[in-house]
């Protein structure tokens, strides 16, 4: 360990001095002012992104082999700072109508940011766990933030519940894993494996507790029933972070985990993975069909979304998991956009149905706009990025020759597109009454406007020539398997 590995966490640095220094400011700020602490928090996670880029193409260990930086680990830090960036930048509006502590608000955001970057440089259960579990407290606050809503405090005590159970099981996982290995470092367990394939009972439950545990991280079936009412509960703009952050954080965890530490023994698990993948996906896509809340169909698309990434897991190689990394960084855009796309629509309206859309082209095209393209992206439509990346992946899975898990996988690709045009026949389509076509046209703020033209010119980008994207995931997955 030397200076030189601070140098290398600057971007965390920079997260943590801005999370203070808005907490600092907070106390001095009038209370109308407080959400604009929103625009410091943002700058931080810019110059965060700045630093960033200069360690692009570095591989070395830090701190005795704990961290790794590679560009793994720089795509998903580089992701979650635009996740934050974004989260905040759409945060104010919302800010200024519901919540009252501003500073803690974005102060938070960044200080769970910085757990979800140490995850993905992880090299070993406990520092990631640790990590694991910074994201997880700024959550189970974030979540139950607008403590004078009732459901904002239901979210709350639900996610804190099932999240100490969750982190409970992985823990009781990592001890066994230790106990029939001898070590918690992903290097060290795969070099057991080599030499000891079978630790018998031990093992096998200590790996099923772990895949329970970041099961219900990235809200996969059977783990994923928090995810509705917590979704539906929480603050707008943290259930467009948690929709995004926290499942790329689990899937980064699952990911090196598989790729470092358990790849030796990963034949042994592809089928259950895979089924467990299409029970996802399934569960995810038939329940999405029959909301009504448009908070709540976004949550069960994201674990239908979930079941797709898991394909990826199921049939682990260097293909799948580049594949991997360009489904979560469009996922993440289209995402975004279908969340900013709510927030600002409630912050105008108060409302969140879906049949609250009728007559949304014409009160505001560009929401319109946006709210289609992203659920177009979503459902896997040619043109947007959720086309380009469920192809590229689920290509790269059918080599493994997993033939029904791929077919189930492109089955329920065309299933959930019912749904998402139930939502656009809403906003296009169904009339409105003659009191509701007097509703004055939505007048949105200029930096509202900048931020959903980029997010929708991200989605257009990745699904029509992705190949900036394609080279940096591929970049990742050479970090974890070379070549």
């Amino acid at each position: 360990m030397n200076g030189s590995d601070f140098a290398f966490l600057l971007p965390e640095i920079v997260l943590v001095a801005t999370a203070i220094t808005v907490w600092a400011v907070d106390f001095f700020t009038p209370r109308d002012r407080k959400p604009d602490l929103a625009w410091p928090a943002a700058a931080g996670a810019l110059v965060a992104m700045a630093f960033l880029a200069i360690s692009w193409g570095e591989h070395r260990e830090m701190f005795l082999g704990t961290l790794r930086l590679d560009n793994f680990s720089l795509f998903f830090r580089f992701l979650f700072l635009t996740v934050a960036f974004f989260v905040i930048v759409g945060s104010p509006g919302y800010v200024r109508r519901k919540l009252r502590n501003a500073g803690e608000f974005y102060g938070l955001i960044l200080m769970s940011t910085v757990g979800a970057m140490g995850i993905v440089s992880s090299r070993e259960f406990l520092t990631a766990y640790i990590s694991l579990e910074l994201v997880a407290f700024g959550f189970y606050v974030l979540v139950s933030h607008a403590r004078h809503e009732a459901r904002s405090n239901e979210a709350g005590a639900k996610y804190l519940i099932l999240g100490a159970f969750s982190s409970g099981l992985l823990l009781f996982g990592i001890s066994l894993i230790f106990g029939a290995t001898g070590s918690t470092g992903y290097a060290a367990i795969a070099a057991a494996l080599e030499t000891t394939p079978d630790f018998g009972m031990v093992w096998t439950l200590g790996v099923a507790l772990v895949l329970a545990g970041l099961g219900f991280k990235v809200a996969a079936f059977p783990f994923h029933s928090w995810a509705p009412d917590v979704y539906e509960g929480a603050p707008l703009p943290i259930t467009a972070f948690l929709s995004v952050g926290s499942k790329a954080a689990g899937f980064a965890f699952l990911i090196r985990l598989f790729a470092e530490g358990l790849f030796p023994v990963l034949d042994d698990w592809r089928v259950a993975i895979g089924v467990v993948a299409v029970l996802t996906m399934t569960f995810g896509n038939l329940v999405a069909i029959q909301q009504a809340n448009l908070k709540r169909l976004l949550a069960y698309s994201s674990i239908a979304q979930a079941g797709y990434i898991l394909v990826g897991v199921a049939t682990l190689n260097a293909d799948t998991t580049s594949g991997m990394l360009l489904h979560i960084a469009g996922y993440t855009a289209t995402n975004l956009g279908a969340f900013l796309v709510v927030i600002y629509f409630h912050n105008l309206t108060g409302k969140e149905g879906i049949d609250d859309l009728r007559g949304l082209y014409r009160r505001s095209f560009l929401l319109t706009l946006v709210l289609a393209v992203s659920l177009l992206s979503l459902a896997g439509m040619p043109l947007f990025a959720g086309f380009m990346t469920k192809f590229y992946l689920f290509t790269a899975a059918a080599a493994s020759q997993l033939w029904w898990l791929i077919a189930l996988a492109v089955a329920n690709s065309i299933l959930s597109v019912y749904y998402y045009l139930l939502v656009l026949r809403q906003a296009f389509i169904t009339p409105e009454s003659e009191e509701e076509e007097q509703r004055p046209a939505f007048r949105l703020p200029s930096h509202a406007r900048a931020t959903l033209s980029l997010l929708m010119v991200l989605v257009l980008w990745i699904g029509i020539y992705p190949s900036v994207f394609v080279d940096a995931a591929e970049a990742g997955s050479r970090a974890l398997f070379g070549g």
